[in-house]
């Protein structure tokens, strides 16, 4: 079988006081779109759900994810079974002569990752009750991946589409020093998928974090650059500080530097292994490796939190929480629960 199902914890486990899940306050949610309905609040039957794990991410590293959502809310949960060596299969874009012309169309390249987020579905369906539909959510590149699984595979028993920190957009075109690393995938997803909505059949929920503002290697000294959100902080504290007109800016960090790059164009590491899409701007916020414009959609309900960082590997749950740490979602959980 290519899915991971999590059961629960044993019971007494999460007593053990070595593996409770925290839940830190973290700063309240920004809505991008306020004009789209909101959920109902009031909990029936759940959606089963499916993680499809991001580009470099294994299955294990979700574990705690689908643990939070099965024991704390009841979410019946499938994760696509990926292993780390199995990103590896991309580099057969490499023999594509489309790979070298900016034009690599996902399949047959990615048709190793969609076989398994089929396998993933079909077990998600022997979890759903009778009439139920599926709910996808995608971390990372797994959000446009989920995309494109839809458009090819159809999407009649999926009701919802949420992506974690996922790099919707393509790199802007002509710029200077910007380069589309993925070689012409998110064009493709772009051109030929459908594009996201929010109806009663079928919901797309874009989720963005603010961990990390980039900046310039060459800085503008009239830009305000703030390194990043102190969780200890409160929302209005955080606008005022980015907003304070003629006040001095904050000095940017090698730090900052360096992730304003990651967001101004993608970064590599071995053939996509290390994926971080681009915006075509250093100095934006965002997730420490997707700026937080290229993870939200037209048509999609769009939502930003405030000290989100982007993966589960190099997360803490206290002090640098990421999309899956139980107190973010918190947040969004209302969205997954019918």
């Amino acid at each position: 079988m290519y899915a991971m199902y999590f059961p629960p914890f044993p019971p007494g486990f999460l007593g053990s006081g070595k593996m409770a899940l925290p839940t830190p306050p973290i700063s309240p949610l920004t809505i991008i779109n306020p004009n789209s309905p909101s959920p109902p609040s009031t909990a029936a039957s759940p959606r089963t759900t499916v993680v499809l794990p991001g580009l470099g991410n294994n299955s294990g590293d979700y574990r705690g994810l689908c643990w939070t959502l099965r024991d704390g809310y009841g979410i019946p949960t499938v994760v696509a079974k990926v292993s780390r060596l199995d990103w590896f299969r991309n580099a057969a874009g490499l023999l594509d002569s489309n790979y070298w012309r900016g034009t690599l169309r996902p399949r047959p390249v990615l048709d190793w990752y969609l076989e398994r987020v089929a396998e993933a579905v079909s077990e998600a369906r022997k979890l759903c009750p009778q009439g139920g539909s599926l709910a996808l959510i995608g971390h990372s590149a797994g959000g446009w991946l989920a995309r494109l699984y839809m458009e090819e595979f159809g999407w009649s028993d999926i009701s919802l589409l949420i992506t974690l920190g996922t790099p919707h957009l393509p790199p802007p075109k002509g710029l200077a020093g910007v380069i589309d690393q993925t070689r012409g995938l998110l064009d493709y997803v772009e051109k030929h998928c459908a594009p996201a909505v929010y109806t009663s059949e079928l919901k797309y929920i874009c989720i963005a974090g603010r961990y990390i503002r980039g900046a310039r290697f060459i800085s503008n000294p009239n830009s305000d650059i703030i390194d990043h959100i102190d969780n200890n902080k409160g929302a209005s504290e955080l606008v005022i500080t980015e907003r304070i007109v003629g006040s001095a800016p904050v000095a940017p960090t090698m730090r900052t530097r360096f992730i304003g790059q990651g967001y101004k164009q993608a970064k590599i590491t071995y053939i996509w292994l290390l994926l971080s899409l681009v915006c075509g701007k250093a100095d934006v916020w965002g997730d420490g490796v997707v700026p937080e414009i290229s993870a939200h959609l037209d048509g999609a309900l769009n939502i930003s939190f405030d000290g989100v960082f982007h993966s589960p590997v190099g997360s803490d749950d206290i002090l640098r929480p990421w999309y899956g740490s139980p107190s973010v979602v918190q947040k969004w959980i209302n969205h997954l629960l019918n």
